[in-house]
């Protein structure tokens, strides 16, 4: 008997019916914890260029179950239940036993693009507008053809197999007791692509903190969360996106990414020198004309206080005219005393002067929403 085609296909099709089920599992279950997720800094030590894994507890999988052999792989003596000889035996372990279940955690791959597009359905952050008016040209390579030469390391796989069994088929020489599918020259088909121009808006994202005594591992660490989810977010807004970090004390400095989350200073506190420092990188590389800029600021209110009205200042004249969005962010410290945020508040108003609370993790999910919420 000849195998049916269309069956192979309608297989094919369940399988991909069931992984695209699965994916959508995984995804509700993000979403109805996402808070959580928010809150947990093991995320980012998972984070790969594009991919973030992630931990799911009690998600089920696809295993086997036991059944009726019909020979083949498996099948002999012996009934069901009975040990396999040199393998592990319940009971071979030390200690003693627990009186709970244990909790089955599967990790999950997911882009970084499709962990912003949770982030966005769940909090409901509207997409950005771009303000910055000049876009990079780039090039872009799409794979949305097939072809019958190329690169063996382009290769389509699948229809490679498929168009091999169909002449397999056709020709009568396929023996379903003997499965083997054997491509020919003929049967190859290989991926193809095109080069198009996408024209791509500039964004730039300044990370700004206070690195003095009064902001210890904890505080940071919630900077650091915090950053990881507006990161995730902004990137998924815009194809070429830099960033820059500043620390201060009472002096400020540009750093890389690893020593903004590593210094720690001594000094006193004086938050306009970062801001100046912001202000002058913003004029001399990055036309708001040109550019979609946005500054983050976090510190645990402590600020000299004759500092204050030169921080208002600078802001008000030389960095909220330029930019899509300052955020500030007031994270709890033991000895930090908390104040620049309420006078801030009373200071300034403007639509892209936004604050907030950071007291623990559980608020990064708030602050989030209410940092990106505007859509600028």
């Amino acid at each position: 008997m000849k195998p049916d085609p269309m069956a192979f296909q309608d297989h094919i099709s369940k399988i991909e019916r069931d992984h695209s089920r699965f994916r959508q599992i995984v995804r509700g279950k993000i979403k109805k914890e996402l808070r959580k997720y928010m809150s947990n800094g093991e995320l980012i030590g998972k984070k790969g260029k594009d991919l973030v894994s992630i931990p799911l507890p009690q998600i089920d999988i696809p295993h086997f179950r036991f059944g009726k052999n019909h020979g083949g792989v498996g099948s002999g003596d012996g009934d069901v239940g009975d040990p396999i000889p040199g393998q592990p035996q319940p009971g071979d372990g030390t200690g003693e036993a627990g009186e709970q279940p244990g909790e089955h955690v599967l990790e999950v791959d997911l882009t970084l693009d499709e962990l912003a597009r949770i982030l966005g359905e769940e909090l409901e952050l509207p997409n950005i507008q771009p303000r910055g008016q000049r876009t990079v040209v780039a090039e872009k390579e799409r794979y949305n053809s097939i072809r019958r030469q190329g690169p063996e390391t382009l290769r389509h796989f699948k229809r490679t197999f498929v168009r091999a069994l169909r002449r397999q088929i056709a020709m009568g020489i396929y023996d379903p007791k003997n499965p083997r599918i054997i491509p020919i020259k003929e049967d190859k088909r290989y991926k193809s692509w095109q080069v198009t121009f996408v024209p791509e808006s500039n964004a730039v994202i300044f990370y700004m903190m206070d690195v003095s005594g009064s902001m210890g591992d904890e505080q940071k660490e919630l900077v650091r969360t915090t950053a990881f989810w507006i990161d995730t977010w902004l990137r998924s807004q815009y194809r070429t996106i830099e960033s820059r970090y500043i620390t201060h004390d009472a002096a400020a400095r540009e750093v890389d990414q690893d020593t903004f989350y590593r210094t720690r200073e001594s000094g006193g506190t004086a938050i306009s020198t970062a801001y100046k420092l912001c202000a002058e990188l913003i004029d001399k590389s990055y036309s708001p004309q040109e550019w979609n800029i946005y500054a983050f600021h976090f510190s645990d209110g402590d600020n000299l206080l004759s500092d204050n009205e030169q921080c208002f200042k600078i802001l008000k004249e030389e960095m909220l005219p330029k930019v899509n969005l300052f955020c500030y962010g007031q994270v709890r410290s033991l000895y930090g005393s908390g104040e620049f945020k309420r006078k801030l508040d009373d200071a300034l108003e403007a639509d892209n002067l936004i604050t907030a609370d950071i007291k623990n993790k559980d608020e990064i999910y708030d602050a989030i929403k209410v940092f990106l919420g505007k859509g600028k």
